[in-house]
């Protein structure tokens, strides 16, 4: 049996732990009331925080946004207003958009030189004086503008095909380290001619004191390309909002060889069409020269009579629709 002082502690003992398990019972509720209540505040306390900075940086991307949309619709009123300005200057724009370096006078001199030598060729063949005359108004005015306009798109087909090159060197020097300015400089040494000439030209701006974004928005001018005017609105929104411009010119590179790869595609599917369109085209022309070369009596009725002047006349007229209509389905735009 134990001792009286071993009971009286023992007794002691468990009043003191039944004593402390009813107080615990009793305060539990409050004391973890308290605690979650203190969680609930300081997970408020960390949601307003949050909420708070996600309201700044919604305001700071609207501050964006809205300033990349100021920045476009002054861009697309600047266009505006350039495309609204007088045309005197088309021709010569032309011309240099061709690559030539002709002034006005020299292109009047080729046009005078061109007709006269079509027309003194078709005198010294013995054709009527009306054929004389059309050889002249050919010659002056269609073949100089005839090949403008061939060297104008092969000039614009070259700048298209190193564009999206130049671009990735701007962007492999703008993560290397170097200003944008200097980028420019090593395209308008390294780079091929048209894309060279072209930025070396904003290189020169630049050094008059011509801004970076006003020298760069001039190149859609001289090359009139959506390529041309991607590129100097993203130099133009970068320099008014800011924003990482290698990111945006790897986008817009990436952008440009999608478009060329398309372009591709596209020319490649519709080449049988364009086959097919010059060979019907051509075959009333072929046809008729091979009748002229062996029966000339049978088809001169067409060149002699009025009536087959007016059969050859709306024969032509719907010729040139046929053409026409043809050239619109297989010419697509990207």
């Amino acid at each position: 049996m134990f001792s009286p002082e071993v009971t009286l502690i023992a007794v002691v003992g468990l009043v003191v732990l039944a004593t402390g398990g009813v107080l615990y019972a009793l305060l539990q509720p409050a004391l973890s009331g308290d605690n979650r209540q203190a969680r609930r505040m300081a997970q408020a306390a960390t949601s307003r925080v949050a909420v708070v900075a996600d309201r700044r940086s919604g305001l700071d991307a609207d501050k964006r946004r809205k300033s990349i949309q100021d920045s476009l619709k002054e861009i697309e009123n600047r266009q505006k207003q350039k495309a609204k300005k007088s045309n005197d200057p088309a021709l010569m724009t032309r011309i240099q958009q061709a690559g030539l370096s002709w002034t006005r006078r020299q292109f009047v001199m080729i046009s005078v030189a061109a007709g006269a030598i079509l027309s003194l060729l078709a005198l010294l063949q013995g054709m009527p004086l009306l054929v004389v005359g059309g050889a002249a108004i050919v010659g002056g005015l269609g073949v100089p503008r005839w090949y403008v306009n061939f060297m104008r798109k092969r000039r614009i087909k070259a700048f298209l095909e190193e564009l999206p090159n130049a671009v990735d060197v701007i962007v492999r020097g703008i993560k290397a380290g170097l200003p944008l300015s200097d980028c420019l400089k090593v395209i308008s040494m390294e780079a091929r001619d048209p894309v060279k000439t072209e930025f070396r030209r904003i290189i020169e701006s630049q050094a008059v004191g011509v801004a970076l974004p006003d020298a760069v928005a001039r190149l859609p001018e001289r090359m009139p390309t959506p390529e041309a005017n991607f590129f100097a609105i993203v130099i133009a929104i970068q320099a008014q909002a800011g924003g990482n411009l290698s990111e945006a010119l790897g986008n817009l590179s990436k952008v440009l060889r999608d478009r060329k790869r398309m372009r591709g595609k596209i020319q490649a599917v519709s080449m049988e069409a364009k086959a097919s369109a010059g060979i019907i085209g051509s075959l009333p022309v072929i046809v008729a020269t091979l009748i002229y070369i062996t029966s000339p009596g049978y088809i001169a009725i067409l060149f002699t009579e009025p009536v087959g002047k007016i059969i050859l006349g709306c024969a032509g007229f719907w010729m040139f629709c046929g053409i026409m209509i043809m050239r619109k389905m297989i010419n697509f735009e990207i």
